[in-house]
């Protein structure tokens, strides 16, 4: 951290605050945000911080809610309820995939600032565009929610493993290939076989993308009923 000149001070503010704490989480994770972690990359001294923010709960609904608010609201243009929601999913989802502690966090009881507030609200409009009831608005949205953060879970899993072993999908593939092979010469899960042996294996975009679809079709149907 680059020396600052003797008897300057820092000037601190609640958003200068945040977007460190943002930082720092992309880069290390959630675990290693503190106050007194923050103050030191922000050169300042712990006890400035609490002037700005009461402590590390506050600074975190803080960080949930500017995430939330880093892009607008998009504008609808010809989309019916299905693209719109689709939409909201694909943008949810790169969000997360951009700061990583955010699936955590969002899974948990929601931390209700204007933005998150703001993004709920979009969400549900588009529903309702699908159903007048708003239970069942709030059920769509809930399990489209539900859908991203599944899958980026699994992502971000699968991110820990290679950083964890220090093998990639494709080096872990090989260092079981020969248990697979041994599992698959017995004969006893033909359909296991046909997975490793002739199916495909799509990348993470791909699967979140056939689950979406499936989702958004199950909806459709399971409103028309």
């Amino acid at each position: 951290m680059r020396e600052r000149p003797r008897g300057s001070r820092v000037v601190l503010t609640e958003d200068k605050i945040v977007r460190a704490a943002i930082d720092l989480a992309d880069a290390e994770g959630i675990e290693a945000l503190s106050m007194r972690r923050i103050a030191t990359e922000l050169g300042s001294g712990t006890t400035s911080l609490y002037r700005h923010i009461r402590g590390k709960d506050e600074l975190i609904e803080l960080m949930v809610d500017a995430v939330y608010g880093e892009e607008p609201i998009p504008e609808r243009g010809g989309q019916d309820w299905r693209e719109a929601l689709a939409d909201f999913a694909r943008r949810f989802r790169h969000s997360l995939l951009r700061h990583p502690w955010l699936a955590q966090q969002a899974s948990q009881r929601p931390a209700l600032g204007p933005n998150v507030i703001a993004r709920s609200d979009h969400a549900l409009g588009l529903a309702a565009e699908a159903t007048p009831d708003p239970t069942r608005a709030a059920l769509i949205v809930g399990a489209i929610t539900t859908h991203v953060l599944g899958s980026v879970a699994a992502e971000l899993a699968e991110l820990q493993a290679q950083r964890t072993t220090g093998m990639t999908e494709d080096e872990w593939r090989e260092s079981v290939g020969g248990y697979v092979t041994r599992v698959i010469e017995s004969g006893r899960y033909p359909h296991f076989a046909r997975r490793v042996l002739e199916a495909e294996d799509p990348d993470a975009e791909t699967r979140f993308e056939f689950g979406l679809t499936c989702l958004l079709s199950g909806i459709a149907a399971t409103l028309t009923s």
